[in-house]
């Protein structure tokens, strides 16, 4: 889609030397505790942290079991919802539990650096990014290029992607406005990279945040739905290269919307829509006082829920047709890779990867196409550390997000693909 010039950047690695740069311009919780104990922690988790410190937030790797189909080339990707700063300072009854220096831009931003910086993704995906040249600089100088795409509207806060140059070259980018097709002014990226040491090996990753409003489960859908179809286009024009889809889905595991995502269609006849996300069930006093189930099909009497024809057609893409579908085969690396028992719940998925005072569930993913596996994922944290922080950001977690990270190789039975264009015969397509 095209793209304002003040609102899209593409800027380059300065120790890069092989181009010149361009511009254009939750899950069934089980504790030890009873459940009104929780409950209480969290309503008392300031003064609980005032009698004694909070756990430090540790992660770990968590390595896959089956490395049968590994090759050689590995990579690693980042998504990581990094709270804009507006937000943070427009929304603050959500932080009323976490001392105002973790909320603080300045000092968010050097945790949320260092954060990144020592996980070292070859690829980074970042969402709800208001101040992407003060990180851009950061992340050129430790070696990365990086592409920004801004929200339309009055939202000042975008998608940003960061790509180490010494590992990958662009070969092409595509930034989506959704304004652009009626569905609200939310963005997402496309690229297209090419390993630098292995002109055959090609990837191409997505960043997308997804409406938030719980609501509009039609809008949601009709994003993502949109987003696949464009990266189904961009591997096909590549070779059929392998796709990763990274970002906030503001969607729970439990919800319709994940299920369109795993299984590449939904009934949306069969769903209310303003449930379809899952999002009002993650209220932290509801996760820890019930046991929480799939959003499933909900049916009324006469058999369909109340859906117009214009939200079926936001939805599936036509007014006559209720089934949603997508031409991406996903898989997300968290649910494939087995993690800890405190730390998975609902499909596998992690318990939580976003907390503060009034959510606290997952809504963050990293999909993956056929052609690459994931070999490990850095493990999200346990309820129970959470609850005791108080909720996020926190003095080493820079956002009230949980990044997540994500290391793939390329799928040995994964053919490679045929060169589209010899080495040198012309420049990439770049359309940031």
């Amino acid at each position: 889609m095209a793209s304002s010039a003040y609102s899209s950047w593409l800027v380059l690695s300065s120790t890069s030397t092989k181009h010149k740069p361009f511009f254009s311009v939750p899950s069934c919780f089980k504790f030890n505790v009873p459940i009104a104990s929780q409950i209480q922690w969290h309503s008392d988790s300031y003064t609980q942290r005032n009698l004694r410190p909070p756990p430090e937030i540790k992660r770990h790797w968590v390595e896959a079991s089956d490395k049968s189909l590994d090759s050689p080339e590995r990579f690693t990707v980042a998504s990581y919802n990094i709270l804009g700063d507006r937000n943070a300072s427009q929304h603050s009854d959500l932080y009323v539990n976490i001392p105002s220096r973790y909320i603080k831009w300045d000092r968010r931003k050097r945790v949320i650096s260092d954060e990144l910086l020592g996980w070292d993704p070859d690829i980074v995906c970042l969402q709800e990014v208001d101040k992407y040249l003060e990180l851009s600089d950061i992340m050129v100088k430790a070696g990365y290029a990086g592409s920004y795409q801004r929200r339309t509207g009055d939202s000042v806060d975008g998608c940003a992607m960061f790509w180490k140059t010494d590992k990958f070259r662009l070969l092409e980018g595509e930034n989506i406005q959704f304004k652009d097709i009626g569905l609200r002014d939310n963005v997402a990226q496309l690229s297209v990279f090419e390993m630098c040491e292995s002109y055959s090996r090609r990837l191409l990753v997505g960043n997308i945040h997804v409406l938030y409003n719980p609501n509009r489960g039609e809008v949601k859908l009709g994003q993502i739905r949109f987003l696949s179809s464009r990266a189904r286009c961009l591997s096909e024009k590549w070779g059929n290269t392998p796709v990763v889809l990274a970002g906030d889905f503001n969607s729970t595991p439990q919800s319709g919307i994940y299920k369109f995502l795993s299984s590449s269609e939904l009934n949306v006849k069969l769903y209310d829509k303003k449930e379809l996300s899952g999002q009002k069930r993650c209220r932290p006093a509801q996760v820890l006082g019930e046991n929480k189930e799939t959003v499933g099909p909900v049916v009324t009497l006469d058999g369909l829920l109340c859906w117009t024809d214009e939200e079926i057609k936001i939805a599936t893409g036509d007014s006559q047709c209720h089934l949603a579908v997508h031409p991406l085969k996903l898989n997300s690396s968290y649910a494939t890779v087995n993690g800890s028992t405190s730390t998975r719940g609902f499909n596998d998925e992690p318990l939580a990867t976003s907390y503060h005072s009034k959510f606290l569930g997952t809504v963050d993913y990293l999909w993956y196409s056929d052609g690459i596996v994931p070999t490990r994922v850095l493990d999200t944290v346990s309820i129970s550390d959470l609850l005791r922080a108080g909720g996020l950001p926190c003095k080493k977690v820079g956002s009230d997000h949980l990044a997540l990270v994500s290391e793939f190789t390329f799928s040995v039975t994964n053919n490679e693909p045929t060169d589209i264009m010899a080495v040198g015969e012309a420049a990439p397509a770049i359309r940031y």
